[in-house]
């Protein structure tokens, strides 16, 4: 009986969620923890593994008979695509599944940050009224340059709701995109350099690899007009979260959206925390109750083309 096991530790009524979805005669378990004794004893005998946040590690991949690893999402920065090649690994990821959820939750925290709309909740929570203080320091998008760095599914998407918006759109990858692609999109390439000095809402989304590591530091920041806001959807590693800290604290940003962390679940010591005009979520920008069905359906019939010999679906392939 195949066996796909949930190596981001999960309960019984999640699980039972998950069956429905299976392979006929297939089984489903998962790691007691994300500890890496626990994941490696969670892969003994099984042939498939499913991960959303657990790094997939070598040794992971060099588990005894381990036929494939799917990615529940679209980030693979946490998965040893080298080790998996050595041990004839197939690795697939959900390409674009969740490009319209993270573009919508991009949008929404600019507009969060933008408004005041977190600051002004909490303070009637507490029971004050502070309509003049907020409405002073609130801005408009409409109008406005945003600059998205990354211009893949998600940047695409984010690119479509801001012409509602008629925003000037600007955007920054390693190949800009083709004539007519990019007429599509509405946006205009850009160094990042020129994004960052231009624009008054920057996003962040794109893939951690060895080029973005760390790619939003101080020397970035202090590109950026003074009353500018960033958001980062993208991932932790894409930015240094102390030199935004230090950024906010100073003055040299008007404010910042941050929907992933360099370390989650995000740490007490977390140089972000506590900042009045920062909006933290909790990595819920890749997240939907009604992308839950066919996501792990998608999953489903790659790790079930493995296992009869056939090809997954192309676009999901990474090894």
């Amino acid at each position: 009986m195949p066996r796909i096991v949930l190596l981001d530790p999960s309960d019984p009524a999640r699980l039972d969620r998950i069956r429905p979805f299976l392979p006929q005669s297939w089984d489903l378990t998962t790691a007691l923890s994300r500890n890496p004794d626990d994941q490696i004893a969670a892969l003994q005998g099984a042939g498939f593994a499913i991960t959303g946040d657990v790094p997939v590690t070598a040794a992971m991949m060099a588990v005894p008979g381990l036929r494939a690893v799917h990615k529940w999402g679209v980030g693979f920065d946490g998965i040893d695509l080298d080790a998996a090649s050595q041990h004839g690994v197939r690795v697939m990821r959900t390409t674009g599944s969740n490009a319209v959820t993270v573009a919508e939750t991009t949008l929404g925290l600019i507009l969060a940050v933008n408004r005041n709309i977190a600051r002004g909740h909490l303070a009637v929570q507490r029971g004050e009224w502070p309509k003049s203080q907020l409405g002073a320091i609130s801005m408009r998008l409409s109008g406005r340059t945003v600059g998205i760095v990354g211009m893949g599914h998600i940047g695409k998407a984010l690119a479509r709701l801001l012409t509602g918006f008629g925003c000037e759109i600007l955007y920054t990858k390693r190949t800009p995109l083709p004539p007519g692609e990019e007429a599509e999109t509405g946006a205009r390439f850009a160094s990042l350099p020129d994004l960052l000095a231009t624009s008054d809402v920057v996003t962040l989304n794109c893939e951690l690899n060895e080029t973005t590591r760390n790619m939003i530091d101080a020397d970035r920041l202090a590109l950026m007009k003074p009353d500018a806001i960033l958001v980062n959807a993208a991932r932790g590693g894409v930015m240094v979260e102390a030199d935004l800290a230090d950024a906010i604290r100073a003055g040299r940003l008007r404010g910042a959206g941050v929907d992933v962390f360099s370390v989650e679940p995000i740490t007490p010591d977390n140089p972000l925390l506590g900042l009045e005009n920062v909006i933290l979520t909790p990595h819920l920008a890749a997240i939907s109750a009604d992308g839950f069905a066919p996501t792990l359906q998608r999953m489903m019939d790659n790790l079930q083309a493995v296992a009869t010999g056939h090809p997954p679906r192309e676009g999901d392939i990474l090894v």
